[in-house]
């Protein structure tokens, strides 16, 4: 066999061999969905990825070498895979690796100060709601003024810490319309642990009509099933306030 043709197939098994190479190399939207870094963190959270993964979820893409996840364990290698020395890089330091480009670089450096200066904060502080003065004191501000009625919610925690407080309606002069299953979907999704409701009279008059101790056994009934703590049903007027607890009815 002449050394031209045995150079032809040596050239020929070369090409086929990077066309398979090219052909398995899979970007990440082509990856198992359990697998890529994006799905993966909103089925499991920050906390199940890699540096690496949640790197490459702001740089978006990687390189036509490589994926983004392979280029940022590949630039993490070069820091010793330490954040702190990632993040003294420079814009044109990152800017060296194929694949990142300015903006790529920008959104790696911004992150880095981000986690900088959340080191630096003092924790926010929850206010505790755990009783019918206090969710009044902290519900009357948004409700004092108001001439319809409006139904919220107030999330808290197993220590009675306010995780989130929300308006589920706004209503009429006399009435507002709740629905239990988007109050219990909204406790579910913040992950709380207690709840209690609160609702205004506009008219000043402080006891519950009707429809409002419908509501609150209905809701108490729907809480139990979801191990959820019904905490208490406050109706705030303008200086004063309305507890089914205190009243011992709940």
């Amino acid at each position: 066999m002449s050394s031209q043709l045995l150079r032809r197939i040596s050239i020929n098994d070369n090409k086929r061999f990077l066309l398979s190479t090219k052909m398995e190399k899979l970007n990440i939207n082509q990856w198992a969905e359990e697998d890529r870094p994006r799905e993966k963190m909103v089925r499991l959270g920050a906390e199940a990825l890699s540096n690496a993964e949640l790197l490459a979820i702001l740089i978006g893409s990687g390189s036509t070498k490589e994926s983004a996840v392979d280029l940022m364990k590949r630039i993490l290698n070069d820091c010793h895979n330490n954040l702190n020395t990632l993040g003294k890089n420079s814009v044109s330091d990152l800017c060296q690796y194929n694949g990142i480009g300015e903006a790529k670089a920008i959104s790696i450096l911004a992150a880095c100060e981000l986690g900088k200066r959340r080191q630096m904060e003092t924790p926010e502080e929850r206010p505790d709601c755990g009783t019918a003065t206090r969710i009044y004191n902290h519900m009357h501000p948004t409700m004092q003024d108001l001439d319809v009625e409006e139904f919220w919610i107030l999330l808290m925690n197993q220590n009675y810490k306010l995780i989130k407080k929300m308006r589920i309606s706004h209503g009429g002069i006399t009435e507002v319309a709740v629905d239990i299953r988007i109050i219990l979907k909204e406790a579910i999704l913040a992950n709380a642990t207690i709840l209690a409701v609160c609702h205004n009279h506009p008219s000043g008059n402080l006891r519950p009509s009707k429809e409002d101790d419908a509501l609150t056994e209905s809701l108490q009934k729907a809480c139990r099933v979801m191990r959820i703590h019904f905490l208490d049903h406050v109706i705030v007027t303008d200086g004063h306030y309305y507890s089914y607890h205190e009243e011992g009815r709940l």
